[in-house]
């Protein structure tokens, strides 16, 4: 019989989940080859030309854009990758500019680390820009760069931009795919929640459903900013998106109901969905059983105006009735002088600016004082480290160490046994397809494909061979501990989970729906818009769940406490989206003593939420006529605020 480990020994469940892999997509092989060509070609240039320390730069710079290349749609991969390579050019500039001026250089790149820290916090381009800038930095002001001033610059953006390059060539004969796969996709995952709606599987089915909304209208609106009413092809894919929303909202009903739909109902929409992959326009036959109650019509109305939508070639957003659920995208001036001022008057970005600057700071500090070769490995490793939007700094900390060590064991056997010249080139062709293959695994497995990587380019530009591996080790080490002491045990805020105010956020938020979603004169579009941004908000607080389950205790303790009021949330949501569609299908429409009755609950169980660190069960005093139709929504109400998850 296999022995058991013994209770002392077995791993804390905060543990495994920091270790534990997670689940990839397929292998994206064209992003592995463009990485691959991108980092070696420039070092094959620079080895051709007897410049290998150029090479190796502008293979530094691919890097970035290789880390950068995660976007579907071509224009977000413009995005992704050029905006934030303009910042990294002029951190590597202002970097440079400083080298080897002692404490100038140490003012300078905390300074920086304070503006990268405050705009990291705009958004997900704004935070890879953040990070660029304060990496390049950090290189120019710890590594001796070659050639004047502006070379670095140039050769690092040209790496990043060959990336940006090799990723647009197929635009002329693929434009609009990624986007038409994308709300395809998005028609098949509808199609699984209508097949889970009588099952234990429909909370996760309409999870991936929340997702893939999500991702689908951010890539068609990124792209109608630019061409709003100018592109027949995006707005109709706005209108093939903006179909499947009364889908959505019926499935909540079919849901409450508790009977599975015909089989052929998701079989229709699966049709749907293959029609809007292969851009057909034309007729779209349905066979599904006649409709029996109010659920089974709310479902065949809504599928039938599905396939009208999908089989019009021109679908008229205005003129059609189909209208823009999420609305135009404001100016990008507009939307960047907004960003701008929030950057400047939120506390929570200067916060975070505060606590990056500080660690840097006193990295910067400690390599100054205590000699510590190559010493910018120790601020790589706190930029890295200290990204709370990319996850749990304590985790991130951990991952880091562990990929650094595994990274290391690799880098040694290639230093030991690998030439240094050409045989560079295939080594760096072979790394480099590993990190767009590793990095969705995990933080920690990007660490370990990026780090050989890292240390082969950096032993072209400085020569120290096998002597780079135990000061690397060393720098990471000191790098983690000084982002996990100054960046996160001297911030009580760090030991806390964000589920709570965010939660709180969506309970009232959702109160106000309850009422919207009642009264006669609230529009459709309204409704849809309010409730996607629901479940948009909804998603985050499932992700910053799962943050903070790879706290240490108490902190992942005290955020397993909050699951199942999550849950309840959202069963809340569903429950009001049913009760509409119920009423638009002849139900009688709740009074507005009922409806005022629900949303102070709501409120109420929102403020309790803000005031307190721990869960108790609230008194409910929720009655009304049983056969209201927000009898359900009352029930899920009462069941929310009678939780009851102390912490321990």
């Amino acid at each position: 019989m296999p022995r058991e480990f013994p209770i002392g020994l077995t791993p804390p469940d905060w543990l495994v989940r920091n270790l534990k892999p997670q689940p990839a997509p397929p292998v994206n092989r064209p992003a592995m080859a463009r990485a691959a060509i991108a980092m070696s070609l420039p070092l094959a240039i620079g080895l051709a030309t007897d410049h290998p320390s150029y090479g190796a730069l502008a293979s530094m710079g691919a890097l970035s854009g290789v880390i950068g290349d995660t976007a579907d749609a071509y224009r977000m991969r413009i995005l992704n990758i050029a905006i934030p390579q303009f910042f990294g050019a002029l951190g590597v500039t202002l970097g440079s500019l400083v080298y080897g001026q002692g404490w100038t250089a140490v003012v300078a790149v905390t300074c920086v680390a304070l503006v990268s820290g405050m705009i990291s916090t705009i958004g997900a381009v704004a935070s890879v820009s953040g990070l660029l800038l304060l990496l390049n930095s950090v290189i120019g002001a710890g590594l001796p760069l070659p050639g004047a001033w502006w070379l670095a610059p140039v050769l690092m953006s040209g790496g990043g931009l060959l990336v940006l390059a090799l990723a647009l060539l197929a635009w002329p004969l693929r434009s609009g795919v990624p986007e038409r796969a994308a709300v395809a996709q998005t028609y098949r995952t509808v199609a699984e929640l209508l097949a889970a709606c009588a099952t234990d599987g429909y909370e996760d089915a309409r999870q991936a459903v929340t997702q893939s909304l999500n991702q689908s209208y951010d890539l068609v609106l990124a792209r109608r900013a630019r061409h709003h009413g100018r592109s027949p092809e995006l707005v109709r894919l706005l209108a093939q998106l903006n179909a499947i929303t009364p889908v959505v909202e019926a499935a909540p009903a079919a849901h409450q109901a508790g009977r599975p739909l015909p089989p052929e109902v998701p079989e229709a929409v699966r049709h749907l969905a293959d029609a809007v992959d292969t851009g057909y326009g034309g007729p779209i036959g349905q066979s599904i059983p006649a409709p029996t109650d109010h659920t089974g019509r709310a479902v065949e109305q809504a599928l039938r105006h599905a396939a009208e939508v999908v089989g019009s070639r021109s679908p008229d957003l205005r003129v059609s009735g189909v209208e823009d659920r999420l609305g135009r995208p404001g100016a990008l001036r507009a939307r960047a002088a907004g960003a701008a001022r929030d950057v400047v008057l939120s506390a929570d970005s200067w916060r975070y600016g505060v606590r990056l600057a500080l660690c840097i700071g006193l990295a910067q500090v400690l390599v100054s004082i205590v000699p510590v070769p190559r010493s910018y490995w120790v601020a790589l490793t706190i930029t890295f480290v200290l990204k709370p939007d990319f996850g749990s700094v304590f985790s991130r900390a951990l991952l880091r160490a562990l990929g650094t060590v595994a990274g290391l064991v690799v880098a040694a056997a290639v230093l030991v046994q690998v030439p240094r010249g050409w045989w560079d080139v295939p080594v760096i062709l072979l790394l480099a397809t590993l990190i767009p293959a590793f990095t969705p695994r995990g933080y920690g497995y990007q660490t370990a494909a990026i780090t050989p990587v890292i240390l082969l380019l950096s032993d072209i530009l400085n020569h120290q061979g096998t002597g780079l591996l135990l000061p690397r080790l060393l720098d990471s080490l000191m790098g983690c501990g000084i982002a996990l002491v100054a960046g996160y045990l001297l911030w009580p805020e760090s030991w806390h989970t964000r589920v709570g105010d965010r939660l709180a956020d969506a309970v009232a938020d959702t109160a106000r729906y309850v009422e919207s979603a009642f009264r006669p004169d609230t529009e459709g579009a309204v409704r849809a818009r309010m409730r996607r941004r629901l479940y948009r908000d909804l998603s985050v607080v499932r992700t910053e769940f799962q943050r903070a389950l790879t706290e240490p205790p108490p902190t992942g303790r005290r955020a397993a406490a909050w699951w199942p009021l999550v849950v309840a949330v959202e069963r809340i949501v569903d429950a009001t989206t049913a009760a509409r569609v119920h009423i638009k299908q002849g139900a009688k429409p709740p009074s507005d003593a009922e409806i005022a009755q629900v949303a102070v609950q709501l409120r109420e169980l929102s403020d309790g939420l803000r005031r307190v660190e721990t869960l108790y069960a609230v008194r409910t005093d929720l009655s009304g006529p049983a056969d209201s139709v927000l009898e359900p929504l009352r029930q899920e109400v009462a069941a929310a605020r009678a939780i009851t998850s102390p912490h321990e």
